[in-house]
This record gives structure tokens, sequence and C-alpha cells, in this order.
């Protein structure tokens, strides 16, 4: 049986033993961060009462099968494990965790052989150089650079490198001193596994009032729709009372039925009906359909007062539950 060293041991353990008391364990991508940055950034995370730590691959592998035998399912996070990675363990939840891991991330140089993660793109315009043997560096390094006017200018927009492409060796010299700074550095977050759950990065890479608008939105549509069917609950009663108050109201006016609450408004409606017949039959009104004639062309509002009217019974608060049930009781009575 082969030895197996013991620092190699006492990490297993160590990892074991943090992701199976950690609520949350998160597998971060590292490459390409270094050193001094990667310091900076781990202790960033402890202040997030957050824990970094790194070790070969193998050893990593065989303290999560470890992990798996007191905490059932974070096995699911050995396909995530591979290349220059860490293990995070932290008791924030996933979606906070992965905001935070964004907030490290910073704008960085190409080196060369760099997979460019989008088109590295060049602008026409001028640049800060003055005219000397810098235009050749640019041109060397495939940028359409020219001297005019006494100032050294890029003469078109071109793609230098497009996306998924290596950069090259004098572009990646070149690109820093023009501020093109096309590689992001920082822990990338690959999966994170909290209570069972595997939270991929597609699930976590979202704004962080998505989920609570999502949830807002549907409660919404569910008490319309419960209104829309009748559906009597906790929240859609009260706007269900209203709504049954209003038709019963609007039935019994249209089919002139008194009640407490619209007999002031029938009374208002047959006068109103009896005025403009009286006014179209010559002859008909006598001094007192007259004055009331001439009173409801004074009181008659203007559009734009109209408008304001209309604007101010928008505003008027719904009729409450009470009045609501009073309302409907009055129909019957």
């Amino acid at each position: 049986m082969a030895h197996v060293a013991a620092w190699k041991k006492d990490k297993v353990k160590e990892i074991t033993d943090m992701m199976v008391t950690s609520p949350v364990v998160a597998i971060v991508d590292i490459h390409g961060i270094p050193s001094p940055q990667m310091q900076l950034m781990r202790q960033g995370m402890r202040g997030k009462n957050a824990k970094v730590l790194m070790t070969r691959n193998n050893l990593m592998l065989l303290a999560i099968e470890e992990a798996a035998k007191q905490k059932p399912g974070i096995e699911q996070l050995k396909p995530l494990v591979g290349g220059q990675c860490a293990v995070v363990a932290t008791p924030m939840n996933p979606f906070k965790l992965f905001q935070q891991m964004e907030a490290t991330k910073a704008k960085a140089p190409a080196k060369t052989g760099d997979i460019a993660p989008e088109d590295i793109e060049i602008k026409a315009g001028e640049t800060p150089f003055k005219p000397g043997p810098i235009v050749g560096e640019l041109q060397k390094a495939g940028i359409p650079a020219a001297i005019e006017g006494g100032k050294i200018v890029i003469r078109k927009d071109k793609v230098l490198v497009e996306k998924g492409e290596k950069v090259p060796e004098e572009l990646a010299k070149i690109l820093p001193k023009l501020e093109i700074l096309p590689m992001t550095i920082g822990m990338d977050l690959l999966g994170a596994f909290e209570d069972g759950i595997l939270y991929n990065k597609a699930v976590l890479n979202v704004p962080a009032d998505y989920y609570p608008s999502l949830l807002a939105t549907a409660a919404r549509n569910a008490i319309a729709l419960g209104v829309g069917i009748a559906y009597p609950t906790t929240q859609t009663i009260n706007p269900l009372l209203v709504k049954a108050y209003r038709e019963a109201t609007a039935i019994s006016m249209k089919a002139a039925i008194p009640t407490r609450d619209n007999i002031k408004l029938l009374l208002a409606k047959a006068n109103a009906e009896m005025l403009a017949v009286a006014s179209r039959i010559p002859g008909l009104e006598d001094d007192r359909l007259k004055q009331q004639l001439a009173a409801q062309v004074t009181a008659a509002p203007a559009p734009q007062e109209k408008k304001a009217e209309e604007k101010k019974d928008e505003d008027k608060p719904e009729v409450s539950e009470e009045e609501a049930a009073a309302g409907l009781s009055a129909l019957f009575d």
C-alpha cells in the first residue's frame, strides 16, 4: 500500500470538516489571479465571514467524498473541480456570495496567449502619444496608426482580436499603453451547495431584486386571478366585496331598483332625463323648469374642469369592506 504524506491527510480532513460544518460550500475558479491580488481577495472574504481554501484538485475531490458521508448531496460539487480552483465555506447564502465574488473582480491587461473574453476593439481617433517610435509599435501590433497634425491617431475602428482567439505578443505589449484592459480577474463562482441543492452560476447570476420582483408579480397575478374568478381568500375578499358592491349598484341603477345607497343617484338621473326631455319640447317647460335648465347650463363644467373632476374621482379612496357589505345588504332589504 502506497504511503500517503501526513500533510495530505491533514489537508483533506481540514477541508472535509469545513464542508461539513459550513451551511454553504462553493467551488470557485481562481485561474489567472496573481498571488498578491489573491491574498487581498482572501483577506476580503474573511472579512465577510467566508473562508477560502486552496489545495490540489485530487485532495479536494477526496474531501468532497468524505464530506458526502455526513452531508449527502454535496458530491454534486465534484464535476466543478478542475483547473485552478478553490473551496469557499460560508454562512452567506449562495446569491449574496455570488454578488460578493463579483465585487472582487477587476479589469486587467491581457497577457500573451490569453483568450479574449469579448472582441478586443480599438476606436478611431486621437491617442495621447506624441509622434515617435511608438507609431511603429502600434502598426506592428496591427493597429492602423498614423501621424496627423502632429499627433498619433487611429485612422479607423478595428477589431484587433475576436472573441475566443488568443492575444498575440505584440498586441499584449501595446494594449496597456492604450488603456485597453480586456481581461477580468477575480474569483469566479462556479456553483454553491446549500441544504441539498446545488446552485450553478446560471441560477446565481441574476440581479439582486430579480426573485423578489418575480414573487411580487406572481402574488399580484394570483390576486387578480382570484378576483377575476370570484375566489374568496384573505387577500381577495376586500377587492371582491368592492367589485360586487359596484356591480350591484350598477345593476340597481340600470333596473331603477331604489336602495338607501342609490336613491339620490336615481332621483338625480330621473331629474336629468326629465330636463333633457323638457328642453326638446317647446312650450312644455314652465318657469320652474326654465330656472332648472338655466342653472344646469350654468353649472355645466368647462372641458378642463371636467377633466379635473374626473381626475379627482380617480383619486377617491375605494369603498371600505363595511360600506360594501352594507350596500349589498341594502339591495335585498
